[in-house]
Order: C-alpha cells, then sequence, then structure tokens
C-alpha cells in the first residue's frame, strides 16, 4: 500500500464520520461533504492518485 492509498482509506473514514454526524445535526452541507470526501477517498485507494489529480479528472465534466 502506498502512501496516496493510505490517505484515500483516512479520507473514505473521514467521509463517513462526516455523514454520520452531518445527518445527526441535519447538516446537508456536511453531509454532501462527507459523500463526496468519501468518493475521493474510495478513488484514492483504487488509484493511488492524489485528490487534487482526482479533482482536475472530475472537473472535467
Amino acid at each position: 500500500m502506498n502512501t496516496e492509498q493510505l490517505k484515500g482509506k483516512w479520507n473514505k473514514a473521514k467521509g463517513s464520520l462526516k455523514q454520520k454526524y452531518g445527518a445527526l445535526v441535519d447538516d446537508d452541507l456536511t453531509y454532501a461533504e462527507g459523500k463526496f470526501d468519501e468518493m475521493l477517498g474510495k478513488l484514492q485507494e483504487k488509484t493511488g492518485k492524489t485528490k487534487e489529480e482526482l479533482k482536475k479528472e472530475i472537473d472535467k465534466y
């Protein structure tokens, strides 16, 4: 496992926590941000790319 994959796992965990606590306080923005962070974490974990690289790819669409 390389550094970017490890960062991906951490971002995935942070995203899950943001979702959980965002839902408790009914903060839709926090929940949505958590979902996005979780998605980026999964992509980082699978591809080994940086968050910035993935955001650039997503921004193309």
